[in-house]
C-alpha cells in the first residue's frame, strides 16, 4: 500500500495584506511537509489572475510541488498553450484541470467546453510533462441532470489522461464510498483523493456549500446553527465533526487527503493534530 499524501489548498490572495497574510500561513503548513500545495482561481474561483504568481511564489518559498489550477471555459488553445508554457518554465508540474465557470455575461465557452477536452489537450501537447488531477462532485455536480450524467462526465475526464482525482469536500462519507465504489465497477485504478473543509463559520460554510452543491447533513446544521455566537464551541464541534469524517475516510481507503485552508493554517493544523498526523516540533506548539 502507498504512503498516504496530504496536501493543502489556497486561492491567490488580494492587496499586499493578504500576501503577507498567505505567506505566513504557507511557512506554517510547509512545516508538516505536505505532498503538494494546490492554487485556485481565485477568492470567487471566477478568475485565473494570480494563479500563476502565488504558485510560483509558494514553490520558491517552500521548495514543495504545487499544483496549478486551470480552467478552460472562455479560453483558446493558444491561451492554454501558453499557460503551460509558463508553468514548465516555472517548475509547476502538477495540473488540476477543470472546466471553470462561466462568468456572469459570458455568452461564449470558448474552444473548450468541457475538461476532459482540456486533459485530452494537455495530453497531446505536453504527454505525461504534467501530472493531471481531475474533479468529482461525491454529491454530483450541481448541473449535472442525473447522478450516471455526473459519473459519465468524471470517465470522460479519466479516460482522457488524468492520473487522480480530487472531490469537492462533503460531511457524507458514504457519498465517497459509493464514488470509488462505482468507479471502481468501471475499471478505474486512478486514486480518489477526498477534499475535507474543516468547519469554523456557519455563515460562511453555508455560502459556499449552496455555490458549490456540497450537502450539510441536518444534523450538523441544526447544531451549527444552536451555537449562535459562541464561535469556539461551533470550532470545537465542527473539528470533531471533520475529525470523525477524515478517519472514516482513511478507513475507507482513502489514498489521502486535501485540506481546502481558505488561506488559513490554525484550523487546518487543529484538524492534523486531531487526526494525529506526523508532527514537527517545530509545528507543534
Amino acid at each position: 500500500m502507498s504512503a498516504l499524501q496530504f496536501s493543502f489548498e489556497f486561492f491567490p490572495p488580494k492587496g499586499e495584506k493578504g500576501a503577507e497574510r498567505l505567506a505566513t500561513v504557507r511557512k506554517q503548513l510547509a512545516e508538516v511537509q505536505p505532498a503538494f500545495f494546490s492554487v485556485t482561481f481565485g477568492a470567487g474561483g471566477s478568475t485565473q489572475t494570480g494563479t500563476l504568481e502565488t504558485c510560483v511564489d509558494t514553490l520558491t518559498d517552500t521548495g514543495i510541488p504545487v499544483a496549478a489550477h486551470i480552467s478552460c471555459i472562455g479560453s483558446t488553445r493558444e491561451r492554454i498553450t501558453e499557460l503551460l508554457g509558463q508553468y514548465r518554465e516555472a517548475g509547476i508540474q502538477r495540473l488540476v484541470a477543470l472546466r471553470g465557470d462561466l462568468l456572469p455575461g459570458m455568452t461564449d465557452p470558448g474552444e473548450f467546453r468541457y475538461a476532459n477536452e482540456l486533459v485530452s489537450f494537455i495530453r497531446k501537447t505536453t504527454g505525461d510533462e504534467f501530472h493531471i488531477e481531475v474533479a468529482a462532485y461525491p454529491e454530483y455536480h450541481p448541473e449535472s441532470p442525473t447522478p450516471e450524467a455526473d459519473l459519465q462526465n468524471l470517465l470522460r475526464k479519466i479516460e482522457a489522461g488524468a492520473d487522480a482525482v480530487m472531490t469537492q469536500y462533503f460531511y457524507n462519507a458514504h457519498a465517497y464510498e459509493d464514488l470509488c465504489n462505482r468507479l471502481a465497477a468501471h475499471g478505474v485504478t486512478q486514486p480518489v483523493v477526498p477534499g475535507v473543509m474543516p468547519i469554523t463559520n456557519y455563515e460562511q460554510l453555508i455560502r459556499f456549500s449552496d455555490r458549490c452543491g456540497a450537502e450539510i447533513p441536518r444534523w450538523i446544521r441544526r447544531r451549527l446553527e444552536a451555537y449562535g455566537d459562541d464561535l469556539d464551541s461551533l470550532r470545537a464541534f465542527g473539528l470533531d465533526v471533520v475529525t470523525q469524517l477524515s478517519e472514516r475516510l482513511l478507513e475507507l481507503g482513502a489514498p489521502g487527503l486535501h485540506f481546502y485552508t481558505l488561506n488559513r493554517a490554525e484550523h487546518t493544523l487543529d484538524l492534523w493534530r486531531s487526526l494525529r498526523l506526523p508532527m514537527p516540533a517545530s509545528a507543534a506548539a
